[in-house]
């Protein structure tokens, strides 16, 4: 019986998709359903640290369900989560479904197989080897159904895995709560069963049964809150009223299809339209909206808000700020708007602009004040529904007033009133011992990293002035935005540490560092920091000796070698991965590096980078991700550069253009307009543009605006075989 479900259960998939496919092709109809390219298990192995992770949710919902287990070739599950509390999984209210004798004292798992798993954005299945049962998923915005499928003729039985808050209980009617503690805060539980099962504690744990049914098949449905139990109920009892799956599934399915049919391609391959498909489903995972009925509970500051607007959490925008945010400009602005607003009330309520705003609270990964580049983003890409004016007060009081020290929040220290003497972070020397107690002991001081950081956070900072007529703030932060220059070594023609007294740390910028190159750089070497001006690229040009020195410099960061054996680089940066001479695909800060050949006069290498990039690192398979994905921080730049451009500069409304995977690309604006890339003569072979045009008109520059975007048009792209390397070489002037 086991066997048929699956099967059927796989074979109604497969009609289900054909049907949507026959449908779509029906005469007058062009469009096909493209969730049928999404597949969640793309990237399921990573190369050294984060794999990607079959989520099952609603766009930017705050449910989201993953199986607890390590990575896709794990061959055990731990339990089925209600929902996790960051994209890192952080799984809450864990359960797993046991049948057969299995002792109540001890912690149940299960072994599963790959090929029996079904996982889509929508709807997920699984088989529970070591118990013979298929579990069946579906996600709501704030709920979730299961379907668990037990044997024929044994014990019915679900683990209820200890909460870290109070246990659970069960009423009367058979229903379940329980609240989950965590960093501070609470998350309320609410779910019943269409049979009602027995409840008994074992230890720390529970377990429910259902000792006298006949029935296989159990269906259990919740409700998430982080305001109280109450709401968790109400919330259940407004999405989910009725015992129907299969309601659940195709609402769940028709929230994504609309998302995916944003974006049509034609052309390309089917490998293609899988990797980018899957690419922006990825990219709407977050941020999540904790709305609840008008009201949000915010750990920003402890208290239940009413709001007719949403809130908006969990993001971590050094990875973010790149080509995600951008990429929802374009096609959601108002809910960026909102979580734009969102940003602002978390300074509102927590004294600091957030950087990495978690469930529970901003943490303080990674280095920079990057929410402000975001925030001048949206500003300059037409976004307004904010409060722009404390949003301002936030970003200049995180300049002045907040500490750049890496991992670390709060006020400044002496490093930074250093920096803001000097125009520099302090860097020690090899073995030299910290001073500072507030350096993080295994993150470090990072000082190129910081200045280079906090030289395009004050330049974002200096053009909000600008935006706001506050000229002494415009003409102070354009000035400090040049601090980068003061760690450039020429000799060298790397940034390179310097020390207290101004004297240069002689490092080699391959590979000192300690670990991740921390003291010095983050995560990457000195050849990847080499290119982290995206605000003054033609200042940082001027500092190499020019345009055609800054063009050789690019060819040579491809074809360095590594200097010492992949094994001894891997060991001291695991996170410097998809490697190509010394650039790292795998790392958020080299995204917009191959699309510099646009600003060389020489296109034509982008074009050439950005198809041999994809190719080789983002295939459609499980390994099909390079690096840490960062929950949609890389997958945006994946549909940006499948579509043809990228937006080089956060800040700058203006896109550069690379070579798109398809023929035919139509984004459907919010707006009802079209924006469509249309390369008829594109193909795997043919990667190179000869000749453009954007509406009409003949376009002799690598790049294009924002506006361009949205008021809809059409950018016109010849290809062929070899590079035109006549066409685009205009200087860049931004």
């Amino acid at each position: 019986m086991r066997k048929t479900f699956r099967l059927n259960c796989i074979s109604r998939l497969c009609i289900l998709s054909l049907v949507v496919l026959l449908f779509s092709c029906k005469e007058g109809t062009k469009q096909v359903d493209n969730l049928q390219y999404v597949d969640p298990q793309i990237g399921g192995v990573a190369p050294f640290l984060q794999p990607t992770r079959p989520r099952m949710h609603i766009p930017n919902s705050m449910v989201r369900m993953y199986p607890d287990r390590k990575d896709y070739r794990d061959d055990q599950i731990r339990s089925f989560p209600l929902t996790v509390r960051s994209h890192r999984s952080d799984a809450i209210f864990n359960f797993l479904p046991v049948s057969g004798n299995f002792p109540e004292d001890q912690v149940p798992v299960s072994a599963w197989d790959q090929e029996l798993e079904i996982a889509s954005p929508y709807y997920y299945s699984t088989w529970l080897e070591d118990f013979d049962i298929t579990l069946e998923y579906s996600p709501g915005e704030k709920t979730g159904e299961y379907r668990i499928n037990y044997p024929e003729n044994g014990t019915k039985k679900l683990f209820l895995k200890a909460l870290s808050g109070i246990n659970w209980t069960m009423d009367d009617d058979g229903s379940i709560s329980g609240t989950e503690s965590f960093n501070g805060m609470n998350a309320f539980a609410y779910g019943v069963f269409d049979i009602q099962g027995v409840l008994a504690k074992s230890g720390k744990n529970s377990w429910i049964t259902w000792p006298q049914s006949n029935q296989n098949q159990i269906q259990f449905k919740y409700g998430i809150s982080y305001i109280s139990i109450e709401q968790a109920k109400k919330n259940l009892g407004q999405e989910i009223p009725d015992w129907d799956f299969e309601k659940v599934k195709s609402t769940a399915e028709e929230k994504w299809s609309k998302v995916m049919s944003q974006i049509q391609v034609e052309g390309g391959t089917d490998a293609y339209k899988r990797t980018f498909y899957t690419a922006l489903y990825r990219s709407f995972e977050r941020m999540v909206n904790i709305t609840e009925d008008g009201r949000y509970y915010s750990n920003y500051d402890g208290k239940v808000h009413s709001d007719n607007r949403n809130f908006y959490v969990d993001d971590w925008v050094w990875d973010t700020h790149l080509a995600l945010h951008p990429l929802r400009f374009i096609l959601n602005p108002e809910m960026e708007a909102d979580m734009m607003s969102s940003y602002v009330r978390m300074y509102e309520q927590s004294g600091w602009l957030p950087q990495f705003p978690q469930l529970e609270g901003d943490t303080p990964p990674m280095n920079g004040f990057h929410s402000t580049i975001m925030i001048l983003d949206a500003w300059k890409k037409g976004i307004r529904k904010f409060d722009i004016n404390l949003a301002y007060e936030a970003m200049k009081k995180n300049a002045l007033q907040g500490t750049m020290v890496p991992w670390r929040m709060g006020a400044a220290c002496e490093l930074d009133t250093f920096y803001y003497k000097n125009g520099y972070f302090p860097a020690l020397h090899p073995d030299e011992k910290e001073t500072v107690s507030r350096v993080h002991n295994f993150e470090k001081r990072q000082s190129v990293a910081v200045t280079l950081a906090a030289s395009y956070d004050d330049w974002a900072l200096a053009q909000m002035a600008k935006e706001l007529g506050k000229s002494d703030d415009y003409k102070h932060f354009s000035e400090t935005a040049k601090n980068y220059k003061n760690l450039y070594w020429k000799e060298k023609g790397f940034f390179m540490p310097k020390d207290k007294d101004g004297n240069w740390i002689d490092i080699d910028p391959k590979f000192d560092g300690g670990m991740g190159g921390r003291d010095y750089y983050d995560e990457n070497n000195g050849w990847t920091y080499l290119w982290s001006v995206q605000h003054d690229i033609p200042g940082l040009q001027n500092l190499m000796g020019g345009r055609d020195a800054f063009e050789k410099r690019l060819d040579q960061l491809f074809r360095e070698n590594l200097g010492r054996s992949t094994y001894e680089l891997n060991a001291r940066f695991p996170d410097f991965t998809g490697i190509v001479g010394q650039y790292s695909m795998g790392n958020e800060p080299s995204f917009h590096i191959p699309y510099l050949y646009n600003l060389t006069g020489s296109p034509w290498k982008t074009q050439k980078k950005i198809r041999m990039l994809l190719n080789t690192w983002f295939k459609d398979n499980i390994f099909g991700i390079p690096g840490d994905e960062d929950g949609g921080g890389m997958s945006a730049f994946v549909v940006f550069s499948a579509m043809g451009f990228y937006p080089i500069t956060p800040g700058v409304p203006v896109y550069t253009i690379g070579s798109p995977l398809f023929s035919k690309v139509t984004i459907n604006l919010p707006s009802g307009k079209k924006f469509t890339v249309s390369a008829p003569d594109c193909s795997e072979t043919n990667k190179y543009i000869q000749s453009a045009k954007l509406n009409g008109k003949v376009l002799n520059t690598p790049w294009f605006t924002h506006d361009d975007i949205i008021n809809g048009g059409t950018l016109e792209l010849v290809m062929g075989a070899y590079p035109n390397k006549e066409w685009g070489t205009e200087k860049w002037t931004e």
